[in-house]
């Protein structure tokens, strides 16, 4: 990777003003949250990774000359695919899709945008390198993990690019998982709807509502009129097919939340508790809306006629996990509130994430990467001409396979050499970040 060698100071500094254009109007509005982020963050460099995809589109850019659409592989068609955005290996988990079907599959898709496939790629391997270095992996073993990764990858969107049966590629299912993909799918399948209720609600004269505490925040009747209001404009960009019954749309109560994901730091957000598909309490739905925020990509990504396909960052979130998400939750949807877009999805009691905790042998490590090599390959190949959506009108898995069979043998090098290369970056990073936080160097904390 060609990116200019600084020194720890100016390092540094260029550190400071990414972060600034990426959060200084959040961290201005809201400091604690952002010192919650910024401590999580600092616990290693995986969380330092995880947390700054403002940073790693920095360096992509620059290290690419400014040019967004050069690089191997990139050509018109495949230097604008729907992306994920943040692609790393702990945003994959289970979810509960349209069909009542349990998945294991990408998650998170806050940073999804349009751009080229390879930064997906590109970040997963660099994430690969940083968890291998942390279970004391050599980097031998690394990379035969990004090239086992790659390889998998390759092979899913050749077969999906030539036309395979459902059968050859299946998804990620109680009967088809295998390893600790199978084992989060069972955790998921163990969870239910009323043990989340439980964790969340209480029952007051006969009607459930949420509980004091947890993250629970009261509010005031402008603020819960104005959140309603933003509900009844969700209810507009709801698939016709989404619910069965109308009485499942009445709101019972709403909170505002607190202590949101690391991604999500500085981001009001909202809980609203429904009906749900009927009277019974045990069946009662949590929706959140939460404030969308701008991906990390589209700095970097200046067609305009991307920018202009969306009405606004909530818009763009549900799009493009829409695109990029088989059978998606059928209660995402987006809305407005305060001016600003909102995102607007379930409370899912299905969601269980990746544990890399104990995944530690090399063998079994292989295994997940290659799943997830699967996995990224399906994802981008359910975003193209197919998914109702006219910002990419092309069929990306022929685009992609077409692009890596004209240069077959550099692909698994392409990968290999950039996550050693970013992987040290990242650790060098993090110790600059755990230095600027502990001596006061970041503004507005």
């Amino acid at each position: 990777m060609s990116v200019p060698q600084l020194n720890d100071e100016h390092r540094g500094e260029e550190i400071l003003a990414v972060l600034d254009t990426a959060f200084g109007e959040l961290l201005a509005a809201d400091p604690a949250a952002f010192r919650v982020k910024f401590r999580k963050m600092a616990a290693s460099a995986f969380a330092f990774y995880r947390g700054t995809a403002c940073l790693f589109y920095h360096d992509l850019d620059a290290g690419n000359g400014g040019r967004i659409h050069g690089g191997p592989y990139l050509d018109d068609r495949t230097s604008r695919v729907w992306i994920h955005g943040d692609l790393h290996a702990e945003n994959f988990g289970t979810y509960m899709d349209s069909n009542g079907r349990l998945v294991f599959n990408v998650n998170d898709f806050d940073e999804a945008y349009v751009g080229p496939f390879t930064w997906d790629l590109k970040r997963f391997a660099a994430s690969v390198a940083l968890i291998g270095y942390a279970k004391a992996l050599s980097d031998e073993q690394i990379t035969e993990l990004v090239t086992i990764y790659a390889a998998a990858y390759r092979e899913r969107i050749h077969a999906l690019a030539t036309g395979a049966k459902s059968d050859e590629v299946p998804p990620f299912t109680l009967d088809t998982a295998q390893g600790p993909l199978l084992d989060a799918l069972r955790d998921a399948r163990s969870l239910t709807r009323f043990g989340l209720l439980e964790s969340m609600t209480e029952i007051r004269d006969f009607e459930r509502r949420f509980a004091a505490g947890g993250g629970a925040v009261e509010l005031d009747a402008a603020t819960r009129y104005k959140v309603l209001a933003a509900f009844d404009g969700y209810l507009e960009t709801l698939p016709d097919a989404s619910l069965a019954r109308p009485d499942s749309y009445r709101v019972k109560d709403v909170v505002g939340r607190r202590g949101i994901g690391i991604g999500s730091a500085g981001l009001p957000s909202y809980n609203i508790l429904l009906e749900g598909h009927s009277d019974a309490l045990e069946n009662d739905v949590v929706i959140y809306i939460k404030q969308a925020q701008t991906p990390a990509v589209s700095r970097h990504v200046t067609d305009p006629a991307i920018g202009a396909y969306f009405e606004h960052e909530g818009h763009r979130t549900v799009i493009s996990q829409r695109a990029l998400q088989a059978h998606a939750d059928p209660w995402l949807g987006w809305t407005e509130l305060d001016g600003t877009g909102q995102l607007v999805a379930e409370v899912s009691p299905y969601a269980v994430d990746l544990d890399w905790g104990d995944i530690d042998e090399p063998e079994e490590i292989a295994q997940v990467v290659a799943d997830l090599g699967r996995a990224t390959a399906t994802m981008h190949s359910a975003a193209d001409d197919t998914s109702g959506e006219s910002l990419v009108p092309f069929s990306t898995e022929r685009a992609i396979d077409a692009a890596i069979a004209a240069d077959e043998d550099s692909l698994v090098p392409l990968l290999v050499d950039f996550a050693h290369d970013y992987g040290a970056r990242a650790r060098r990073d993090h110790q600059i970040f755990l230095d600027l936080f502990r001596n006061g160097r970041i503004p507005g904390l």
